[in-house]
């Protein structure tokens, strides 16, 4: 884990997406977007219904890796807000031993915005934490230190003649936009015109590695 700072505040970007905020022991994700695959089922799309499970799998190995206190989602954790009610019971089992081991917060996203039942943790809007904003899609408007989710941002760069995909963060000197967290999500290229809207111009494509924090200059 490679440290950056933001906001005032030290943080370290993890490979798989999540950010992890040492002062606070607090780990952040964004669109988990738990029970996409059965949510598609639903709708006569089979899709290999083990999303959930591998996204949850993914998150423990995290929080025991860094020895999180507190986990924050960032919106959209589950694909539609009836999620929690279709999760296989290994998979609610599951987050319900993480959640309740920790001071754990979701954040609502689009896709989750009426989550009644949201497995263990409580349930906000947005939050303000240490004089950041925590919430699922940046605000344009907003001035203070910004951390969020929502557009999936992706990085692609050509390699040797071959184009490589990446997940990876987005950030200007106020926002800080998280990568989806989530195993069967897609994505937004960093310079698409909705995430300059929302975060503006001048803005940094954030590629971590297991030893460095790699930066691209998205282009206006």
């Amino acid at each position: 884990m490679v440290p950056f700072s933001f906001g005032s505040q030290e943080w370290r970007a993890l490979p798989g997406g999540a950010l992890y905020w040492p002062a606070r022991r607090a780990l952040l994700v964004a669109d988990l977007h738990f029970e996409k695959a059965s949510w598609f089922a639903i709708r006569g799309q089979m899709l290999p219904p083990y999303d959930t499970l591998a996204t949850l799998a993914e998150l423990e190995a995290l929080i025991a890796a860094t020895a999180a206190r507190e986990i924050w989602c960032l919106g959209d954790s589950f694909h539609d807000s009836d999620g929690c009610e279709r999760l296989p019971a290994a998979a609610q089992a599951m987050l319900r031993r993480l959640a309740g081991a920790t001071a754990w917060t979701w954040i609502t996203g689009n896709h989750d915005s009426a989550l009644v039942d949201r497995c263990g943790g409580r349930v906000v809007d947005e939050a303000v934490v240490d004089g950041v904003v925590l919430r699922h899609e940046a605000d344009p408007a907003e001035p203070r230190p910004e951390l969020s989710g929502h557009f999936h941002p992706k990085l692609r760069v050509r390699v040797r003649g071959k184009l490589i995909q990446r997940r990876c963060f987005v950030a200007t000197a106020t926002k800080l936009v998280l990568p989806a967290f989530g195993a069967l999500t897609g994505g937004l290229d960093v310079d698409h015109p909705e995430i300059v809207r929302a975060v503006g111009t001048g803005g940094e494509a954030l590629v971590p590695l297991a030893d460095r924090l790699l930066r691209f200059p998205i282009a206006a």
